[in-house]
């Protein structure tokens, strides 16, 4: 006899519903990257748990990519229909939508702190892992880059200073220079015990005395 149809309901039991959650959870993910691999498509998987607890699978393009093509669509799809903007119903979906953005991007900070990630299986730890060693290679590349802009201007003053401390020292070597000469071409003062010279008169001449 062939296996009848199983009936789906609600599982009253708490803990096998606990566990059929989780294994039907991990089913889900498995099936989610099987057809992203497979088919080179694009998946993004949102599960909340009965507690409120978020599960997400997305490929290698983040999710908030995904989202924000889905949004794009939802706004196609939203123009061909005639709704009211100022409807009660508008608005509690868009404020549904916000705030379920607002968790996930809070959640997914909370995973880039290295927090809540027990739950989380091991293809969604690669992604965390290689968008964490991403944004490290563009913080280590940008904070290179400053260290070398600080060496550049730091060795651009270096040389400022050395060129002014060399046309200080020429120009104090100009002046004593200048000092030294001039203190050689000066006439020289005789003093009290100075001896004057004397003059010779020549041979053969005469004084007239009287």
């Amino acid at each position: 006899m062939g296996r009848g149809k199983v009936q789906l309901k609600r599982i009253e039991n708490k803990i096998n519903r606990q566990v059929t959650f989780s294994k039907r959870r991990g089913g889900l993910l498995k099936k989610a990257h099987e057809i992203s691999v497979l088919c080179d498509a694009e998946v993004a998987l949102i599960v909340f748990s009965a507690k409120g607890k978020l599960f997400e699978y997305s490929t290698d393009s983040c999710m908030e990519n995904i989202l924000d093509r889905y949004e794009q669509y939802s706004n196609i799809d939203r123009q061909h229909v005639a709704v009211d903007t100022d409807s009660p119903i508008r608005w509690t979906q868009e404020c549904n939508k916000l705030k379920s953005r607002a968790e996930l991007l809070q959640r997914n900070l909370r995973h880039y702190m290295g927090e809540d990630i027990e739950s989380l299986g091991l293809r969604e730890i690669q992604n965390l892992e290689q968008q964490l060693d991403t944004a490290l290679k563009r913080i280590h590349s940008k904070k290179n880059q400053l260290l070398h802009q600080s060496i550049s201007e730091l060795q651009k003053k270096e040389k400022a200073i050395q060129e002014q401390n060399n046309t200080l020292i020429k120009n104090i070597k100009e002046k004593e220079k200048t000092i030294t000469q001039k203190a050689q071409w000066e006439p020289h003062n005789y003093g009290p015990n100075t001896t004057p010279l004397l003059f010779s008169l020549p041979p053969h001449s005469s004084l007239n005395i009287g």
